[in-house]
């Protein structure tokens, strides 16, 4: 056995483990450069994986050991046991989910509150993730692995950068990438059955995106295309940050599986098949019957050329949904299925994109990649696995194990792990996590819209190894987290007296006396006082104004003569508007009566006197009086018969003293007087017979 090389450290080992084979690289870092010092390629033997899906975990990690045990003869010896790993792109889930939030007043938004909703909607995007499942009836748990900022909005306008503004809402739409654990399991699985630790877990597109776009690049609008054997994964970049992921199931065992179907070939004969050059005039093979054939590429180009069509169109459709709509500026084409004659071709032509926008990435993406291995060259099948290496210098331990209120959480680490991450992971809802504001009071006050808020409640009390924190602290392996969930506050609450419309009073002039009232409100319609509490819908209208009769009652009065308003003969439901003038009189005009005697007279006034209300002096009749003939006459008053005696007329007033109707106080609104059906006033006439009525209006 050769002596064991030395290298400079770490050394990094990297495996690509993929649909069609599983490609392993081990190198070092010197300065800006890469040297792969060791690389071995195993095919799977079976259909151990699907569509970049581990099925067979045996399988899987015993092509894992070959591929080991070949590196480790590369290296002299030196056996490996820390590796890095990725997970395919076919099981990452995107979803957008918005964030907003609003603010008591105008308020100077920093990097915390930029934070804050960036977090709000990865929450957002999570429940889209998990309503999609539940729909689907899956049980699955999904890891954010990544999210980046779409869009922010300032007082609902969008707006490139959130920091030092002012402003009363802020809102984000968030691109999160999310991954399901057991995808995580079965890939630690495998490695661990080989006697291997994973170091670092990444993605299949973050590492060929690594290595294919710089960052420098990623300002334009590019997306990278990885085509491996079972699927194509995606990845844009935009603005300086990665917005989007995605893939579709179709990719180089496609067209494999097209010229075994069609040559009746097996499958490492169609892969040989599928790769020919162009330039050669005829291919041979021979079929599963062992008979020879040979074809020109032409024919081969032609039998793929609807697959390829309808592959290339796939990509382009799903190029074109991330990107919002729109195509890219350029496409960077990595994987060995990339490589097919024709393929990026097609693409920009779907793409509508000029076919040098469209390019496979090889050689010139690894300019720092130094090879020091025999027979490898820099091509476009090891973008990603250099990249999956190169990704151990970015991120390290990707999971990591806290605890949340007593309960064991596992996180996908993006180095910049938070409480809140925390809190999704273990489930705890949005709404325990920011205080709530309580219920708004809506209402309408004289036909305007008017909100009271709701007061706000307490925010969550979180503690990361029994020191206060926020909800933005970032946290390690085995943090202790406690989290008090947050509280909703009370609901908005205010009474009719609270409105500034409601300040202030009304003044009116009466019978030349200054009389203050209250202000009043019409709610719903009813008379309600300044102690109502206002109900959410309510349509409320301040009067400024009085109906007469709402202010003789205010006053306690009821004039039995006419009353005028500005002078103007008035009724009760007439208005009364401030600084408006009320009169009346309370004397009946005596001149009006020449023939009353001075008993009459006084009986009037005193029956007047006890009721406290004004006689109407145009409604007195002239009495006339004979005293030298006395009568005696029967009357009804109210349904009783009275027997009047000792004068020689008699009047309404006679009536009240028969019955000794109750004058003291009033009972009603009004006292209403009747003979026979009609109205009568205090001096009308009775006779024999006479049918009266005495009794308050309610």
């Amino acid at each position: 056995m050769a002596a064991i090389t030395k290298y400079p450290e770490p050394l990094i080992f990297g495996l690509d483990i993929g649909t069609r084979s599983i490609v392993g690289t081990v190198g070092y870092k010197e300065a800006e450069k890469f040297n792969v010092v060791a690389m071995s390629v195993k095919f799977h033997d079976s259909r151990s994986m699907i569509d970049g899906q581990i099925h067979d975990i045996n399988k899987v990690s015993e092509d894992i050991i070959y591929v080991k045990n070949e590196l480790e003869k590369q290296l002299g010896g030196r056996k490996l046991h820390d590796v890095c790993i990725a997970a395919a792109g076919r099981v990452l889930k995107t979803a957008v989910g918005h964030g907003d939030y609003e603010f008591d007043e105008n308020t100077e938004i920093t990097q915390e509150y930029i934070h804050s909703i960036d977090l709000i909607g990865v929450e957002k995007a999570h429940d889209i993730i998990l309503k999609e499942l539940h729909e689907n009836s899956e049980e699955t748990k999904y890891y954010c692995v990544g999210y980046t900022a779409i869009k922010y909005y300032l007082n609902d306008y969008e707006i490139l950068n959130l920091e030092g503004h002012r402003g009363t809402k802020i809102g984000a739409d968030i691109l999160a990438t999310f991954l399901p654990e057991e995808v995580v399991s079965s890939l630690y699985t495998a490695v661990e059955k080989a006697d291997l630790y994973v170091s670092n877990l990444t993605l299949e597109p973050i590492a060929a995106i690594n290595v294919a776009i710089p960052e420098n690049f990623r300002l334009l609008n590019i997306a990278l295309l990885d085509v491996g054997a079972g699927t194509s994964d995606i990845c844009i970049t935009r603005d300086g940050s990665i917005i989007g992921y995605g893939m579709i199931p179709s990719a180089g065992d496609e067209l494999t599986e097209t010229l075994i179907k069609k040559y009746l070939i097996d499958f490492d004969t169609a892969e040989k098949l599928k790769m020919a050059s162009s330039k050669k005039k005829t291919v041979m093979y021979k079929d599963i019957m062992g008979i020879s054939h040979k074809i020109a590429p032409e024919e081969i180009i032609k039998t793929l050329a609807s697959v390829k069509d309808d592959i290339t169109k796939k990509i382009a459709d799903k190029i074109i949904e991330l990107n919002g709509g729109i195509p890219v500026s350029a496409v960077f084409v990595v994987g060995g299925g990339g490589k097919l004659f024709g393929f990026t071709e097609v693409l920009a032509r779907m793409l509508k994109l000029p076919e040098e926008r469209v390019a496979l990435r090889g050689q010139e993406v690894m300019q720092n990649i130094n090879f020091l291995v025999e027979d490898v060259k820099k091509d476009p099948l090891y973008v990603t696995p250099i990249g999956i290496c190169l990704n151990y210098f970015d991120q390290k331990n990707n999971f990591i194990f806290v605890t949340v209120n007593g309960d064991r959480v596992k996180l996908y680490n993006n180095d910049k792990l938070t409480i809140f991450d925390a809190a999704v992971q273990y489930g705890l809802p949005n709404e325990h996590i920011f205080p709530k504001r309580g219920k708004d009071l809506n209402f309408k006050i004289n036909g305007k819209n008017r909100i009271v808020r709701g007061y706000n409640g307490e925010a969550a009390v979180i503690k990361r190894n029994d020191n206060i924190v926020g909800m933005n602290a970032l946290i390690e392996a085995n943090d202790k987290i406690d989290i008090v969930k947050s509280t909703a506050g009370e609901p908005a609450t205010a009474v009719l007296g609270s409105l500034p419309e409601y300040a202030g009073t009304l003044d009116f002039m009466v019978n030349d006396t200054k009389i203050t009232c209250p202000k009043f409100a019409v709610v719903n319609g009813i008379p309600e006082t300044e102690s109502y509490e206002i109900k959410d819908g309510d349509e409320i209208e301040m009067q400024n104004y009085y109906l007469l009769g709402q202010l003789l009652t205010f006053m306690d009065v009821n004039p039995e003569s006419k009353i005028y308003i500005n002078n103007k003969e008035a009724a009760l439901d007439d208005k009364v508007y401030e600084n408006f003038v009320v009169s009346w009189s309370d004397e009946v005009n005596f001149d009006d009566l020449p023939e009353a005697t001075e008993e009459d007279k006084e009986k009037i006034k005193e029956k007047l006197k006890e009721k406290d209300v004004a006689s109407d002096n145009e409604a007195v009749d002239e009495i006339a009086v004979d005293g030298d003939v006395l009568q005696t006459i029967n009357v009804i008053i109210n349904g009783k018969p009275y027997t009047l005696s000792g004068k020689n007329e008699y009047r309404f007033v006679d009536a009240l003293d028969a019955c000794a109707f109750d004058m003291s106080s009033m009972k009603g609104s009004r006292l209403e007087t009747k003979v026979d059906g009609i109205h009568a006033e205090f001096i009308d006439l009775i006779n024999n017979g006479s049918n009266i009525e005495i009794y308050w209006e309610k």
